[in-house]
């Protein structure tokens, strides 16, 4: 077990992981340690201990006694020697020469990585939020949606359960929309580390495309900076999703490993969306998570063949808008924890969303243009989908902005979108901003 392991939740959402005191705490070789700090001393313009130590993300003392260990080797020499964190360095020939052996193998050279222990250790003390999920906080994140109380209640309950939820539903209900929002339920934001150390090899874990770092907390407590705060993840994958992206990444270029999208998303939410539509056969990806879904582990293989034991801590959706049967047999449905279906809307509920699409593209409605909008879908015989308001509402602002109208909803308008989005009806004119008038007709998209 770590040096974390002695930590509360409270404690770590209050002062974060605390700053190690001792080489002992970092839980990662000081071989390896004097390795990465010799190669931020041939990277650094005028090398001081304290400019070593910001990069490694350690304190000043334990970066002297590592800066030190590596002059007694004569791989640096010391230039200046002055107040704590003041001392400067330079490389010798012999420290050149390690670092380029350094290199061949592992071209990492960013804050010191953590223990496996640790991460482990944070990511399960993490993984709940402290504060659950209730219907109000339910529904504030789905404030933006028209979404049945069955539904929001069945939401509620996967949140805090982390259970898996199979989403089902046709297209253009919004399954992308609800998935996307589940993350906004779980509260408080986590700690990850930039990397994790595995005998000498590194796997990165924080990606600034994925994670976003929280504004730092003004507290006279120091936190270990090789771990930083983050908002909870969210990460979405579709149907450029193989077996391949499961497994950890080799860069040739840093000599390092790349985490796969289920580690990057721990305490946070994962969304398999098109679940279905991929390259790789459904039962083929399911039976490569059934067991993590489960255990709440994987499984990852480093180049020598060794695997190691990584915690799943997230919440996992999977989203299609297949019949389910014909994906996966029963058995597995099973073993997906919850299941739910995003239905096509009511008349009432769809009124709803194009009153809210209206009103965030700034488009001015009448009920004579409602009504119409309502006949349009009765005399086509059309299926309403939640999606089509925002769709319709973009096409009327683009013939408004092109033609120099009033952004205002008119049957004449909701005819040409119509068109212009289904494919079907007639041609109409439009009338222009200002005489002499000047009729155009739209073409269709």
């Amino acid at each position: 077990m770590g040096h974390l392991s002695f930590l509360t939740r409270t404690e770590i959402e209050n002062l974060g992981p605390p700053t190690p005191e001792d080489l002992e705490e970092i839980g990662v070789s000081d071989i390896f340690l004097r390795d990465l700090a010799l190669k931020h001393v041939a990277t650094i313009h005028e090398p001081t201990s304290a400019l070593v130590a910001e990069k490694l993300g350690l304190p000043c003392g334990i970066t002297e006694e590592l800066l030190y260990r590596l002059y007694r080797e004569k791989f640096i020499e010391m230039r200046l020697q002055s107040g704590v964190g003041a001392t400067r360095y330079a490389m010798l020939d012999r420290g050149w020469e390690r670092v380029l052996r350094l290199e061949s193998v592992n071209g990492y050279r960013g804050p010191a990585p953590v223990s496996l222990a640790d991460y482990t250790y944070m990511m399960r003390l993490q993984a709940v939020p402290s504060r659950p999920a209730s219907i109000d906080t339910v529904r504030a994140a789905f404030r933006e949606l028209v979404l049945p109380d069955s539904l929001l209640q069945t939401l509620g309950c996967v949140i805090n359960s982390r259970s898996s939820l199979f989403l089902t539903g046709l297209s253009g209900t919004g399954k992308t929309a609800v998935s996307e929002r589940m993350n906004a339920a779980l509260f408080g934001f986590v700690w990850i580390p930039f990397a994790i150390e595995i005998d000498g090899q590194i796997i990165r874990i924080f990606d600034s495309f994925t994670h976003r770092p929280v504004p730092e907390k003004t507290t006279a407590h120091e936190h270990d900076r090789r771990w930083v705060e983050i908002e909870r993840p969210l990460i979405i994958v579709g149907g450029e999703l193989t077996l391949e992206n499961t497994n950890l990444t080799w860069s040739e270029t840093t000599r390092s490993y790349e985490a796969p999208f289920q580690i990057k998303s721990n305490c946070g939410t994962l969304v398999i969306d098109d679940f279905g539509r991929q390259a790789v056969a459904p039962r083929d990806l399911l039976n490569r998570w059934i067991q993590p879904l489960e255990r709440r582990v994987d499984f990852l293989t480093l180049n020598s063949g060794k695997k190691i034991e990584v915690p799943i801590e997230q919440l996992v959706v999977f989203s299609t808008n297949l019949n389910e049967h014909e994906l996966i047999d029963d058995a597995f449905l099973r073993r997906m924890g919850y299941r739910a279906r995003v239905e096509m809307p009511t008349p009432s509920a769809y009124i709803e969303i194009f009153k809210r699409a209206a009103t965030a593209k700034g488009i001015t409605l009448n009920q004579a243009s409602m009504d119409h909008v309502l006949a349009k879908y009765a005399s086509d015989q059309r299926l309403m989908k939640s999606c089509e308001p925002r769709d319709l509402l973009n096409r009327v602002s683009d013939l408004c902005l092109f033609e120099g109208l009033p952004q205002q909803l008119t049957p004449e308008l909701i005819d040409l979108a119509w068109r212009n989005y289904f494919g079907t009806g007639h041609n109409f004119e439009l009338p222009t901003a200002s005489a002499p008038e000047i009729q155009s007709q739209a073409v269709s998209a």
